[in-house]
């Protein structure tokens, strides 16, 4: 399967998404850290008792949600700048045709049109 290159964004263009990138990329890792996901034992100590264990599985399971959004948030940043690193970013995974730069500013890490992206939405 062979992708298109992206020749038909400029040069300027990309440079200005890699930024946006980059800064989403260290803002998500921050964020994750933050609140345990990188550390899989991230596990709230609170003390022994009942109502200090009680709150400590609260806590643990309201922030696992969260956690899946910044961690899934992230490997979209990444795919994204692996894609621009191709040169197969803005490019539809669907259709191989050029992704609208608005769609791209809005969203850096749209990977099909909002064309195939109805369609695809449509179907689930």
């Amino acid at each position: 399967m062979t992708k298109k290159l992206n020749s038909t964004f400029s040069e300027s263009f990309l440079e200005k998404i890699k930024e946006i990138l980059l800064k989403e990329k260290a803002r998500l890792a921050k964020e994750t850290v933050e609140i345990g996901g990188v550390d899989e034992a991230a596990f709230p100590e609170y003390g022994d008792d009942e109502d200090e264990n009680a709150r400590e599985i609260a806590d643990f399971t309201a922030s696992k949600p969260l956690e899946v959004a910044l961690e899934n948030e992230l490997r979209d940043v990444k795919k994204s700048l692996k894609r621009l690193t191709e040169g197969t970013y803005g490019i539809c995974k669907y259709c191989d045709n050029a992704i609208d730069e608005k769609r791209l500013l809005a969203r850096p890490t749209s990977s099909s049109c909002v064309s195939c992206k109805k369609t695809v939405s449509q179907e689930a």
